[in-house]
């Protein structure tokens, strides 16, 4: 892995979630940084991308369904839930889907507040899972989680 560059201009792209503002808007929480993704991010890992190809768990579906992407937050210790609703003592995320292939994940904060890795660009935080539903991700398809860590999970093997 190289050196991360820094990186001072935010590069949310307004556009992409067309009820941001409507539902509760949101806040920049870091500048781009192309070493994780949002799939990672929701699972509170910062220093690696998630996805096929890439990190991923090696005996895992390689492909982009939302089944698959369950599967491999299950292996992180998250279970599927029915709601967002804050629970103490647990953590929580959310997976966007559009026609059944994973778009985006999101993590809950510990004050209700969603925290959200776009792309290879910002984090941001944002009142509700549903401002970022649109065009870009789609819709929140399923929630999970999980009992709180004191530790960072790890992380999961690299496909050769």
């Amino acid at each position: 892995m190289g050196q991360k560059k820094e990186q001072t201009e935010l590069t949310v792209d307004e556009s992409a979630f067309p009820r941001i503002h409507e539902l509760g808007g949101y806040t920049p929480t870091s500048c781009p940084d192309e070493f994780y993704n949002c799939i990672a991010w929701a699972a509170a890992v910062s220093d690696e991308w998630w996805a096929p190809g890439g990190v991923w768990p090696d005996n895992f579906p390689d492909d982009h369904s939302v089944e698959s992407l369950i599967k491999v937050y299950e292996h992180h210790g998250f279970l599927r839930c029915e709601h967002g609703a804050v629970e103490t003592g647990f953590d929580k995320l959310a997976i966007y889907s559009k026609n059944n292939i994973w778009q985006h994940a999101a993590r809950q904060l510990a004050d209700g507040q969603w925290t959200s890795k776009l792309g290879p660009d910002d984090d941001i935080s944002h009142a509700t899972v549903e401002a970022l539903e649109g065009p870009a991700y789609g819709s929140v398809v399923q929630y999970m989680k999980r009992p709180v860590r004191d530790q960072p999970p790890t992380s999961p093997v690299t496909k050769g």
